[in-house]
């Protein structure tokens, strides 16, 4: 498991392009037969992904200092791949692409398969700490309740899909759903915002080969840039902003930890303060 350290907004503002990409972005996530996890000391957040060529097993990591990985912790997972499913202790769970998986504190044997090997799920996942056990649930996209959001004028047509929330799936402190933005459309989650409250994942994907999403990062009045790629995810500390535009429309996930699991708790930005 790979640790990613806590970063100060003082600090951030030196940072290099490189050293940016370091810290905040997360790359190859879909390695065949592994499952790869990545721990920000960001409210102790797990950023995971696993692309089965076989059935594979999720292990406790000495990181978490636990018998098992959802020992004191819950799980939040989405396929954004082919079809697969998911059996958390002996319990299968089919997922076909875009549908997700609650998977509740305690849950000790968790494997990921593929239906056809050859053509692997990918499975992407958010883990947070946990002091309270909910049941474990799958949630089909068609289930969920779909938000429009935005105009053509200012090319944000999309639509906001909540997996994981008080109103919906319910789980400890974890927050979780999907973003698909309409043909034409480009930016997301602009006017900004920040949450001192909550840290935040943004997982991009359904960006053809050729397309890249220039995504905003940083303090308000100094901001930067991270240059994302298909199935690639971005790191956002509570001090940062985080939106970004593309050079095509693309989806995306999002998922949130923190003090609280108010969707609505965001401290908006003034487009005439952002710099």
């Amino acid at each position: 498991m790979e640790i990613r350290n806590a970063v100060h907004p003082d600090d951030f503002k030196r940072y290099t392009t490189e050293r940016i990409n370091k810290e905040f972005l997360v790359r190859d996530l879909f390695v065949p037969g592994v499952i790869k996890m990545v721990y920000t000391q960001f409210d102790r957040m797990v950023v995971g992904g696993v692309c089965p060529n076989k059935p594979i097993r999720l292990e406790g990591q000495k990181e978490l200092g636990a018998d098992f990985f959802l020992e004191r912790r819950e799980m939040g997972i989405i396929n954004v791949g082919r079809q697969g499913s998911v059996t958390v202790d002996g319990n299968e769970y089919a997922l076909n692409t875009k549908d997700g998986l609650y998977v509740g504190m305690g849950s000790e044997e968790i494997v990921f398969s593929s239906d056809d090997d050859n053509n692997p799920a990918h499975f992407y996942a958010l883990s947070a700490p946990a002091h309270q056990n909910y049941p474990t649930q799958k949630i089909e996209i068609k289930n969920t309740d779909p938000n429009p959001l935005g105009c053509p004028s200012q090319s944000n047509v999309r639509v906001i899909y909540k997996y994981i929330h008080p109103e919906g799936v319910k789980s400890c402190q974890l927050c979780m759903g999907m973003t698909i933005l309409e043909p034409n459309s480009v930016w997301n989650s602009m006017p900004c915002h920040t949450h001192a409250r909550r840290m935040e994942v943004y997982f991009y994907f359904n960006l053809p080969d050729d397309a890249v999403v220039f995504h905003l990062m940083g303090e308000p009045n100094e901001t930067r840039h991270i240059v994302i790629r298909n199935e690639e995810a971005v790191i956002s500390p509570e001090w940062s902003i985080h939106a970004g535009a593309g050079t095509s429309n693309y989806i995306f996930v999002w998922g949130m930890i923190g003090e609280n699991q108010t969707f609505t708790d965001m401290d908006a930005v003034d487009m005439a303060d952002l710099q």
